[in-house]
């Protein structure tokens, strides 16, 4: 019970619990205006039969016209002459009550709306019409029901309107998790959803402004490194051959590959890149990724298939670069295998278990051995592709191979 509430929203809560406790509140009503009713209905009987019996047990007194009419004004009846009298009874009736006593017999019947009494005792015959509206109580029954429902109902809207701007802010909150930057939290009150809201205005401003300077501090890295080092790669070529010139050449071209593998991860982290998808043979995407990779193809076994994907070829064949350019650095006999198909593509080399889990790679910068080349991009590159293509990356070691696999 407390797992199926904490997954259903606020305003679907509310709702189950007005309904559930408005329906409630309707039934306890029907059921007190009929209890109330059949109340009544006693009541009026009872009342019926004093008036019958303190009638019938005067009428040999015979009082004067003057008490009569005091009676008939305080127990809210009237007489009715002979011959309505006649006519009345000639009519079909609803009987409510008939009994016979020592004073004589008592008739209460209903015609239409109106109500009777007739009275008779030794040839003395009395009918009477009450006069008392009994629609008041009901009326005043119905009055208080519908303002207690209004007022519910008053309650309900009241409590809607007032989480209303819960569901703007969530829907801000998605759009800003779907990489809308720019999104502009305007909920202005004074209550707790209005400080959640400039709350959470402040941190996306603050986010906002933190992903500007990083990209900033990037872009202005990567063309403050570009220039010196174009530069010292020129220079090194006038001078003459030799292990030191081989050694610079190749720490030159090492910043170039840091500078490009820090400007993909630049690319794939602004919040608004969106990959370009088009069908593709996964032959020709896994060649792409191996000229990417400038290796000895003697080094790799290719086993895939004929089929076509839907993806960034491009985007992909950087992944697989990635994944076929780590198993070849730390495998035990500097060879790899991919095994590639519409479902899935494993890079699989020889070597010991990451020391790990493969959280600890995903983070840049990270590597199994700090003596090895590369600078931990590598992987770092390859989740967040596969995240931008919907793609997961997993990794498990079997018989002494390790075994990165992209799910598509």
């Amino acid at each position: 019970m407390r797992s199926l509430l904490r997954n259903v929203s606020v305003t679907t809560f509310i709702n189950i619990l007005f309904t559930l406790v408005l329906t409630l509140l309707l039934i306890a009503l029907f059921q007190f205006i009929s209890w109330d009713k059949e109340r009544q209905k006693m009541d009026e009987i009872t009342r019926y039969k004093l008036i019958s019996n303190l009638l019938l047990s005067t009428a040999r007194l015979n009082p004067t016209q003057e008490k009569k009419e005091e009676f008939y004004e305080n127990f809210h009846v009237k007489p009715v002459s002979d011959n309505e009298s006649r006519l009345l009874l000639s009519q079909k009736s609803q009987e409510i009550f008939g009994s016979e006593s020592a004073y004589g017999r008592i008739h209460i019947f209903a015609i239409g709306k109106n109500k009777y009494i007739y009275l008779k005792r030794y040839g003395y015959n009395l009918m009477l019409k009450d006069t008392k509206s009994v629609k008041l109580r009901m009326q005043l029954t119905i009055l208080i029901a519908t303002l207690i429902t209004l007022l519910f109902i008053f309650l309900y809207i009241a409590i809607i309107r007032k989480i209303a701007p819960l569901k703007k802010l969530n829907r801000q909150i998605e759009e800003f998790a779907n990489g809308n930057m720019n999104i502009k939290i305007t909920q202005k009150s004074n209550d707790e959803i209005g400080k959640i809201a400039q709350s959470f205005d402040n941190a996306i401003y603050h986010i906002r402004t933190l992903l500007e300077s990083k990209n900033l501090f990037m872009r202005n890295m990567m063309h403050e490194l570009k220039t010196p080092i174009t530069k010292g790669r020129i220079a090194i070529e006038m001078v003459e051959e030799g292990t030191s010139k081989q050694t610079l050449i190749r720490a030159f071209e090492r910043m170039n590959e840091l500078i490009e593998e820090l400007a993909y991860v630049e690319k794939l982290t602004t919040e608004n890149f969106q990959p370009h998808m088009k069908k593709a043979h996964l032959n020709s995407i896994i060649e792409e990724s191996i000229t990417l990779l400038l290796c000895d193809r003697d080094k790799l076994t290719i086993t895939t298939t004929e089929e076509t994907l839907l993806t960034d070829t491009k985007l992909l064949a950087l992944a697989i670069k990635n994944l076929l350019d780590n198993a070849l650095k730390y495998s035990s006999d500097e060879k790899a295998t991919i095994i590639a198909n519409n479902k899935s593509i494993k890079v699989i080399s020889k070597g010991k278990s990451l020391e790990y889990a493969l959280d600890y790679y995903l983070e840049p910068f990270t590597q199994e051995e700090k003596r090895n080349s590369g600078f931990g991009l590598g992987l770092y590159i390859v989740n967040n592709i596969a995240q931008r293509l919907g793609y997961t990356l997993n990794y498990y070691h079997k018989s002494n191979n390790n075994i990165f696999e992209l799910k598509l």
